[in-house]
């Protein structure tokens, strides 16, 4: 097995009883049914017996397997098994190899793409979150000892390659990647790029397709029909003249008629043919997309879809009452003070809970603005290395489309970045130029981790993100009301 990880990884120490914050609160921690009957071997007989027998508990939901059993919870939602000294009782006992998967593996979260493991980090912790924001090559990949990669065979297996989805994946990976990575255009600008390049691909690359295959008439994407699918690019509609016509939005910036003409010919619906067609049709296929990636990282394309964004006027009102109404929602079902109390402060320096969402977002633009005189490449930094991470931590073959993803990824910056301007540290720090960037940094480690904590991986939060994305160009028209956002 070969591993690799994001620098920031490579350097993680659990800080244990040092750290502000710990693992073990505010989370349900599933056990599979191999390590339960390992703990229970390890206690059997010993004073941790009947401990151990009352506070893990069969899965109310009646999962089995590697969501067999739930450890307890204390009243206070810290696990029962945590100590005075913020340490694991049971791991200072009987060791590392009792622990279930969870416990043992945070906050590294392994993914396999074929036969590499990657090991990237989730920023609920807060010194991951620290490592991963503030040191500069924070996110560059290096291989890694297989040791650091604990317990590999959990990692998620998203790249098989046996269907072109996951095939490809790895490839449109990288590309978004590197997109991430330019710098010299606005990071609004690279995200709206990535979002236009997920719907141009949208066509024909998602779960399921059949774009890709040799034989066979290809599959449509649903919601659409085979014709859809398979015609050509120049048969979309035109260019409307508003920026929200999401559909005119797909069209290439800087398509040419020859490229048009060419998936015109390419495209046209499968019917019986010989193998050799077939085979062109699948290599049509990966033109396209190949053709497709490149033309996003071309330096032109991105000066024009930075003109484009610029030049579209959207109310913020729509944008600051989508992450205050996600935090109020969080708050409703998290038991952590700290995280409470955070969620009271920023609620209260955008003007209470009966401010409106135009009046919190005239706030915030003012401190966007004025935050970004003082420290913009600074907090530039943070969301970069935040997207950056979040393309290693969350692959977006597990998302319904590559649309889909991009929307995730941008929903989240914007609660991000809502916490972050409305967090009491960096409002007395724009009152006070003079302060240290450190005060800055400590503000966005605990912006960032409560976020990624307490909001990014709720399902309640997932299904409302769900819900406001919608589909196909749908879903393009409401990320640019959050691009616009950030």
């Amino acid at each position: 097995m070969t591993a690799s990880a994001p620098r920031y990884m490579a350097r993680f120490r659990c800080i244990a009883e040092a750290c502000e914050d710990t693992c073990c609160a505010g989370l349900t921690v599933p056990i599979s049914e191999s390590r339960w009957s390992l703990l229970r071997q390890k206690v059997a007989g010993g004073p941790d017996e009947a401990r151990v027998s009352a506070l893990i508990t069969p899965n109310p939901d009646g999962a089995t397997g590697q969501q067999a059993g739930i450890l307890g919870k204390r009243a206070d939602g810290h696990c029962a098994f945590l100590d005075e000294a913020k340490l694991c009782s049971l791991q200072r006992r009987y060791g590392e190899a009792v622990l279930p998967d969870g416990c043992s593996v945070f906050p590294r979260v392994l993914t396999r793409w074929g036969a590499q493991v990657e090991m990237a980090g989730s920023l609920a912790c807060p010194e991951t979150a620290r490592l991963c924001l503030l040191a500069e090559d924070a996110l560059v990949r290096e291989p890694v000892p297989e040791e650091q990669a604990l317990r590999p065979q959990v990692a998620r297996q998203v790249a098989a390659g046996d269907d072109a989805w996951t095939a490809h994946a790895d490839t449109v990976r990288e590309a978004m990647l590197r997109l991430l990575a330019r710098r010299e255009v606005p990071f609004a600008a690279r995200l709206f790029a990535l979002g236009r390049m997920a719907l141009d691909l949208g066509d024909f690359y998602f779960p399921g397709t059949t774009a890709f295959a040799p034989t066979g008439e290809a599959s449509p994407h649903p919601g659409t029909s085979g014709v859809e699918e398979a015609a050509a690019p120049e048969t979309r509609e035109p260019m409307a003249d508003s920026a929200l016509d999401a559909r005119g939005a797909s069209r290439h910036p800087r398509a040419s008629e020859d490229v048009d003409a060419s998936a015109s010919e390419t495209w046209e619906p499968m019917v019986d043919s010989a193998p050799d067609a077939s085979d062109a049709r699948a290599e049509a296929a990966g033109e396209r997309l190949a053709s497709i990636l490149r033309e996003y990282e071309a330096t032109d394309t991105l000066a024009s879809l930075q003109a484009q964004l610029e030049a579209l006027e959207l109310p913020g009102g729509p944008w600051a009452g989508i992450c205050g109404a996600v935090l109020r929602s969080r708050e409703a079902a998290v038991s952590s003070p700290r995280f409470l109390s955070l969620m009271h402060d920023v609620r209260a320096s955008y003007g209470g809970a009966d401010t409106s969402p135009d009046d919190g977002w005239q706030l915030h633009a003012t401190r966007r603005s004025a935050l970004e005189s003082l420290h913009g490449e600074r907090v530039h930094q943070y969301f970069l290395h935040h997207a950056l991470n979040h393309v290693l931590r969350h692959p977006f073959t597990e998302a319904p489309s590559l649309l889909n993803a991009m929307f995730l990824l941008v929903l989240r910056a914007s609660v991000v970045r809502w916490v972050l301007l409305g967090h009491p540290a960096v409002v007395a720090l724009l009152d006070t130029p003079g302060t240290p960037v450190a005060t800055l940094d400590a503000a966005a480690v605990e912006a960032f981790q409560g976020v990624a904590k307490h909001v990014e991986q709720a399902p309640s939060f997932l299904e409302f993100a769900k819900g406001l994305a919608g589909e196909g160009p749908e879903t393009f028209a409401r990320l640019l009301i959050l691009v616009k956002g950030l």
